[in-house]
């Protein structure tokens, strides 16, 4: 129950909060809450606190009049003059309930210390539901100590200090207590300690009385262990001390936050869902094939599997689909990763067969997507027209569908429509075209001729359900963290964009600007986000989804997190990501143009094309080029034509254009030209105003920009510098911080964001302080001057990788380029020999271990990269092992692991090499309850072949 915090006469009591907190100018300190008196969460009627300086330490501290029994949730606030929020604290909300003891007329001081993301991160269900899981209950082994309900007669010079502090992680037959220069807290010998007791939610605390005269105290927290063992925290002593010059205070509640430990440090393995193999399999892997890629995690050492995103992507139905990124729904799992085996127990025999037979054929090198999917729905159909009526009348599949209907039944009518119409493109489902609420139950209702086929659709899915939870609480068990993914789009023919279309700019394309992985840009296809719109809520889309993923994960990779903060968007005319701009960003205005002496902005915002330009790029061809794209408005300008005056006009135009092929060498050639020339532009004209603009990405690289006049010249590099590196900075901050909260508070899971790419200077400030964990890859260093990342130097609020999903695995990364590797070899491995041509099992090594022995708290490898531990693994070609090529939008995602999870983990050799690794590193690694003690002969024998 939570008070009002209304009080009368002497039987009221005051509470005082008290922060140490360094402001910058113009900015306060204001503490808000859930009752009247601290604003009802309302922060322009919150308490305003007052600084006073001690010592080196700035302290706020502001006074609220309550009655006795009050309690409320609270939390710390920096706003400006007019009370506006400029930061907030991270992590769940402030608890305060008044001690028993505390009498009418008394006061208590709150002293706490503002909450950061981070400090959050050990309540993440990553750790507090796996990593530090706990097999037995504090509560029962602390309600024997002492004094834990012990009252206190205080005299006129006495205090109760309520020592408070977070510890999720203690082993079983562990107390924790206070030690310090005072009597009652040991004389700083922890037998003799203040022993705590446990108050639920990893929280510790014990009461201690003190007198006025025994103060400053000096104090830690350490663990003491049963059978002596003691862990004394690191850092400074902690210090309490009082204002001698008040003595209202009669008691004095020292909020210390964490306990403050070596952190936590652990490694993972990373491979898509479909890449699985299997001997159980169909042709891909499968959700409950998670069960023993987490047996093979916890034998190797490793706390955390992770994987790509999850969800249908079934567009196109064809291999297009086999893109992980393109949601066909945020909320429904892919019918691909089903095990069709574990659909019955009673499978008839020729289904058995057909099963088997299906095993057999699709028992491929790589993913064959549609031939998979085909045999599975059929197989899935044949099931479910069995016991179809035994499995939607049973109980659990009416509470699946209960809980999921609000997405479930327009995923399943969506469904039926993409497969009747035989398109996903909703444009051509007539009245359907338009989502309702009203068309929608009439689609789904039982008495329509195609309900059995909506169904259908339901049954996967509760199917998909079932086996993804018994694997995600398998992992959960065995102390691994099953570790998602957020894609940032979804596809523009999703159910998603057609529930809620209003959510959506559909007019646009997401995209990346040119970087480490295409020189060109990426044009992913998706439309942007209305952000205006999507707040109106709270951002209910967001949170729905984080909140269905949190049913399956404990962790999660927030997709190209720099989408938070601004994303590159593209005319949805575009077909590459080069000529885009930033949303939101502040463009370059007509006025200010002018200012700067730049007016003739025809010239500059159209595609600059003249005869000399033409005949340098097309050589002989060049009057074919113009005479089939392009008209001459003055004699040698040209401009294109109406129907490929676009990039997709232009590729449009190429599938009609015969004679291409003949006076040029291809059609990929003559569409880059052309795509050349459509991009020879220095300014960006906004199609929604006018009179704004962007300068368009690597301008002094146009032809366009080369031919201006030299004033022109230095007036747009300074223009353009400003644009991409300056000006936003505070918007795209301001963006973030309306966003990301809310995801990160949407769930329990650990946040981590892919922060690859370029970068802006706000970014790592605010993942920081949001408690956002980033990512390292060695090959793409955040630091300009470095062409290889130092894994000794990343902080410790990072993955590193050695590569990720979007790039070249180890093997094929070292063996595609000789002076890069050379490079690698004399810098980073500080060797003037020869390096090998191929990536070595030692080679393979050293880089690992670089990654293990890192501040990063998570090391997480590819399970090729694992695989080059071993000669054995590296047969086949390494190209073969990448799985996404960025640079081509129609890539297949279908790569295969070539070894079954089940020979993996009967490889002891191997898990003997990683667990090492591990140990070496000084990372944590999960309890294995099945380890049998390996032979000294052979882990002697495995380490002497991984020597670098």
């Amino acid at each position: 129950m939570v008070t009002t915090g209304l009080h009368s006469g002497s039987k009221s009591v005051k509470i005082t909060f008290q922060l140490p907190y360094f402001t910058h100018w113009g900015q306060s300190l204001l503490v808000c809450g859930s009752v009247p008196v601290l604003g009802s969460w309302n922060v322009k009627k919150g308490v305003l606190l007052s600084p006073i300086h001690q010592g080196a330490e700035l302290i706020w501290s502001g006074s609220i009049t309550v009655s006795k029994g009050f309690q409320c949730q609270y939390q710390y606030y920096v706003v400006d003059d007019n009370r506006n929020v400029l930061r907030s604290e991270m992590g769940k909300r402030r608890e305060l309930v008044l001690p028993e003891g505390i009498q009418s007329g008394q006061e208590i001081e709150f002293r706490d210390l503002w909450q950061t993301g981070s400090d959050g991160i050990p309540f993440r269900s990553a750790f507090r539901d796996v990593i530090f899981r706990q097999s037995w209950d504090p509560s029962k082994e602390a309600a024997t100590i002492e004094g834990s309900n012990t009252k206190f007669e205080l005299e006129a010079e006495s205090i109760v200090v309520l020592f408070r502090i977070n510890c999720p992680s203690i082993e079983k037959d562990t107390s924790i207590c206070v030690i310090g220069s005072h009597e009652k807290l040991g004389m700083w010998k922890p037998e003799n300690g203040l022993k705590l007791r446990y108050g639920g939610k990893s929280v510790w605390q014990a009461e201690c009385l003190m007198k006025r005269s025994d103060f400053p105290i000096r104090y830690r927290y350490c663990k003491y262990g049963g059978a002596g063992n003691v862990s004394i925290e690191n850092g400074p002593n902690r210090e309490a001390s009082i204002s001698f010059s008040r003595s209202e205070a009669k008691y004095i509640c020292l909020s210390d936050s964490m306990m403050r430990e070596t952190p936590w440090r652990g490694a993972g393995v990373a491979i898509p869902m479909f890449s699985i193999r299997s001997e159980c399999d169909l042709g891909v892997g499968e959700f409950l094939d998670l069960k023993l890629l987490v047996d093979w995690a916890v034998a190797s050492g490793f706390h955390l599997v992770q994987l790509l995103p999850i969800n249908d992507t079934s567009v196109h139905m064809m291999w297009w689909d086999s893109y992980p990124y393109s949601s066909l729904s945020v909320f429904a799992l892919h019918p691909l990763y089903l095990r069709v085996q574990a659909l019955s127990k009673n499978i008839p025999k020729d289904i058995k067969e057909e099963i088997e037979k299906a095993k057999q054929q699709l028992d491929l090198k790589d993913v064959d997507y549609e031939a998979t999917m085909a045999a599975k729905l059929n197989i899935a159909k044949k099931i479910f027209n069995l016991e179809k009526d035994s499995i939607l009348n049973s109980d659990s599949f009416k509470e699946f569908f209960a809980e999921n209907q609000g997405w479930l039944k327009p995923y399943a009518a969506f469904c039926f429509l993409r497969d009747f119409f035989e398109t996903s493109d909703r444009t051509q489902w007539g009245r359907f075209a338009h989502y309702s609420e009203d068309k929608l139950e009439k689609l789904v209702s039982k008495e329509s001729l195609h309900y059995e086929i909506i169904c259908f659709h339901y049954y996967i899915q509760y199917h998909l359900h079932l086996q993804l939870s018994e694997a995600a609480e398998y992992a959960r068990k065995k102390r691994v963290v099953l570790k998602g993914d957020l894609p940032i789009g979804v596809d523009r023919n999703s159910v998603d964009t057609w529930v809620y279309p209003n959510l959506f700019r559909m007019n646009t394309s997401t995209g990346a600007p040119p970087d480490y992985f295409d020189k060109n840009g990426q044009n992913w296809g998706f439309p942007t986000y209305n952000w205006e719109e999507m707040s109106k809520d709270n951002y209910g889309w967001w949170r729905a989804r984080l909140t269905q993923m949190a049913k399956y994960f404990t962790a999660y990779r927030i997709d190209h997190i720099l989408g938070f903060f601004r994303i590159w968007e593209l005319p949805d005319h575009a077909a590459t990501g080069l000529v885009g701009k930033f949303r939101p960003s502040i463009p370059l205005s007509q006025e200010e143009l002018e200012r700067e002496g730049i007016w003739d902005f025809n010239r500059l915002s159209r595609p600059y094309i003249r005869q000399g330009l033409l005949q340098q790029k097309f050589g002989a061809a060049w009057a074919f080029v113009a005479t089939t794209f392009l008209n001459e408005y003055e004699k040698n300008c040209y401009e294109f034509k109406e129907d490929c005056n676009t990039e997709k006009k232009v590729v449009s135009k190429l599938k009609t254009c015969a004679e291409s092929s003949s006076l040029l060498e291809s059609e990929d050639k003559l569409r880059r030209s052309l795509f050349d020339l459509l991009q020879n532009i220095v300014l960006i004209q906004d199609p929604e105003d006018p009179r704004k603009f962007y300068p368009r990405f690597n301008l002094e690289d146009t032809s366009s920009f080369q031919d201006l006049d030299d004033k022109s010249k230095n007036v747009l590099k300074r223009l353009y510098y400003d644009y991409y590196f300056h000006r936003q900075e505070t918007l795209w901050r301001e963006n973030a911080l309306k966003t990301l909260p809310v995801l990160l508070n949407s769930s329990d899971m650990l946040a981590c964001g892919e922060d690859l790419g370029l970068i802006p200077s706000c970014v790592h400030p605010v993942m920081q302080e949001l408690g956002l964990v980033g990512l390292r890859i060695q090959r793409m260093p955040n630091e300009p001057d470095l062409e290889f990342g130092i894994p000794s130097q990343y902080s410790y609020m990072t993955v590193c990788a050695p590569s990720c999903h979007d790039c070249s695995t180890l093997r094929a990364w070292w063996e595609e380029d000789e002076d890069r590797r050379l490079r690698y070899f004399k810098n980073v491995v500080e060797s003037d020999e020869l390096p090998p041509d191929r990536c070595t099992p030692e080679v393979a090594h050293f880089v690992i271990r670089q990654h293990v022995e890192a501040p990063s708290m998570l090391a997480i490898f590819p399970l090729q990269d694992l695989l080059a531990l071993k000669e054995e693994y590296t047969a086949r070609p390494a190209p073969e092992e990448t799985i996404n090529d960025p640079t081509n939008p129609k890539h297949y995602w279908r790569y295969r692991v070539h070894v079954t999870l089940e020979s993996l983990n009967k490889d002891t050799e191997l898990k003997t090499i990683i667990k090492d690794l591990v140990r070496w590193g000084g990372r944590s690694f999960p309890p294995d309850e099945t380890e049998k003690s390996s032979s000294s002969a052979l882990v002697a024998s495995a380490l002497e072949k991984i020597s670098i």
